[in-house]
């Protein structure tokens, strides 16, 4: 299993982008049961945030709805997730909070694999951080 980060979700659904088709092409898919992934649910927080903030709640209504249909796994995030996120965070600066509980989630659950275009992911021991088309 893979941790699906919220960007594939949003390139997915957004304008033409050079990242929209791999996205959609995954999301299609997972639909039809071809490779197995999660989300866990900052990604869904993370949905309602973004499109609420810049003004789309519409089509962020449509975003969260469509995540939920397709990607049918999704774990709670939990203390334990929370404690691990606040220790990345001591070890990597840059790294931002959501960044950070993605990762401590990925650790826990899915031998740190997470499927994103975010590359902040790449310098954390123990994530790898995999796009769209390298997922099998």
């Amino acid at each position: 299993m893979i941790l699906i980060d919220a960007n594939i979700l949003m390139y997915a659904a957004g304008e033409a982008h050079a990242h929209k088709a791999p996205c959609v092409d995954l999301l299609e898919r997972i639909a039809r049961e071809q490779v197995e992934v999660y989300i866990d649910t900052e990604v869904l927080q993370e949905i309602l945030r973004r499109y609420r903030a810049q003004g789309r709640w519409q089509q962020g209504r449509s975003v969260y709805d469509l995540t939920r249909q397709v990607i049918r796994t999704i774990y709670p995030v939990t203390l334990e997730m929370l404690d691990d996120a606040r220790a990345l965070m001591d070890q990597y600066a840059q790294l931002t909070a959501r960044d950070a509980l993605h990762a401590s989630v990925a650790l826990r659950t899915s031998e740190g694999r997470i499927c994103s275009y975010d590359s902040d992911f790449d310098g954390i021991e123990g994530v790898v951080r995999i796009e769209p088309p390298q997922v099998v």
